[in-house]
């Protein structure tokens, strides 16, 4: 090591003796050594030790800055890049900044015990975050390893599920149990699930939210979100959300989808917390206000305007938002939004399609079809045209 080198070592429950050569020597040279305090315990001799403050990322830039020019190690559990501190301070610092030398992490510890095929398992965190994440990984024969979870929350959540405590992997007490109310802190879990769960495609059973009728329902919503085209690392605003479905579902089809859902009426934007909590995807970000004054949002790739569509200013502020190839969906269901559906299309483009769903339903002893109310929807792609106003159209109150 040099002087002012960062190195992030990655350390087990085995300690010094599971290092190797290279680690051995990192740790040797450095002037301090930056971990909790199991990890920073590990180490011999008379090296300085600080124990991370808790919280720690808000203390992170003081204590490098503390120790700028000085040979840093900072101690990690298993692979630092994996759920680990090296990602955050590659991150601060850039990668070029950063020494790493990982160890095995308890993900792959865990698939050995196993024997688990570890490029054929989900892997959850939820060191800090709200065990419903894990809900959209549950499906039938599925096999998940669960980082920082409370054996309770995930046997909660997981039903019909097999789950095992693997403890201490890699240590001299390591145990690997069922025993779900004697875990060890430092654990993962791993989750062979049962049955139940639902699918990730588009196009939720309308009884899988909570809704006083003002939902999207599932034919629909599955149209719109085909055409909406969600893309992982992307932002969408639900405009209008009613229920939260659209933004529910665009979460759910990658891990990394954001959504803001925005509702004026207090009450539904708390069915919307509820509902993104029960089907996993509690990041789900509600705003309660009147459209557009509550859209000074972050930059969205996605909008989605499912209420208010009429309301004086709503299309003119999201499109103006839109990133470039930015995707606008739109619904009406009556004639007056239909007829702002069909002035938008004449000033920005895109194309209209004219939905018409029927459900079976009982007509006395026999079957027959009972038809929804016709919703129209409207969708364009953003291109390097100017506003709506620069192009000399405004939508007039009432219109």
């Amino acid at each position: 090591m040099t002087a002012g080198e960062l190195t992030v070592v990655g350390i087990g429950a085995d300690g010094w003796d599971g290092l190797p050569e290279a680690s051995r020597r990192a740790l040797a040279a450095a002037d301090v050594v930056l971990g909790s305090a199991r990890q920073v315990a590990l180490v011999p001799g008379d090296v300085e030790r600080v124990v991370w403050p808790s919280p720690m990322l808000p203390a992170l830039p003081g204590l490098l800055a503390a120790h700028a020019g000085r040979r840093v190690c900072v101690l990690a559990s298993g692979d630092p890049m994996f759920h680990g501190i090296g990602s955050t301070l590659v991150r601060l610092l850039g990668a070029g900044a950063v020494r790493v030398l990982p160890h095995p992490s308890s993900v792959s510890l865990a698939c050995a015990r196993l024997g688990w095929a570890l490029d054929s398992v989900d892997v959850v965190s939820l060191v800090g975050k709200p065990a419903a994440l894990l809900v959209p990984h549950l499906h039938p024969g599925r096999r998940v390893l669960v980082l920082g979870g409370s054996p309770a929350e995930v046997a909660a959540l997981a039903g019909d599920a097999r789950l095992t405590v693997l403890e201490r992997l890699g240590g001299p007490d390591e145990r690997v149990h069922h025993d779900l109310a004697d875990a060890d802190p430092l654990h993962v879990l791993a989750v062979e699930c049962g049955s139940g769960g639902y699918s990730l495609v588009p196009g939720l059973p309308d009884d899988a939210y909570e809704h006083d009728g003002q939902l999207t329902k599932r034919e629909v919503r599955a149209v719109a979100l085909a055409l909406l085209a969600p893309r992982p690392g992307e932002l969408l605003w639900d405009v209008g959300a009613g229920s939260g479905s659209i933004a529910v579902e665009w979460s759910r089809t990658h891990p990394a989808c954001r959504a803001i859902a925005v509702e004026r009426d207090p009450v539904r934007a708390a069915r919307i917390g509820r509902n993104a909590t029960a089907l996993g995807v509690p990041g789900v970000e509600v705003v309660v206000g009147a459209s557009p004054g509550a859209l000074d949002l972050p930059t969205p790739d996605a909008v989605f305007i499912g209420g208010g569509l009429t309301a004086p200013g709503v299309v003119e502020r999201c499109w103006d938002a839109l990133r470039p190839g930015g995707r606008l969906v739109a619904n009406a269901v009556t004639l007056e939004s239909e007829s702002a559906l069909a002035r938008w299309r004449g000033v920005l483009g895109g194309s209209l399609t004219r939905l018409s769903v029927s459900r079976d339903a009982p007509v006395g002893g026999f079957t027959g079809w009972r038809p929804h109310m016709p919703v129209t929807t409207w969708s364009v792609t953003k291109d390097d045209t100017g506003s709506p106003v620069e192009r000399g159209f405004v939508m007039e109150e009432n219109q």
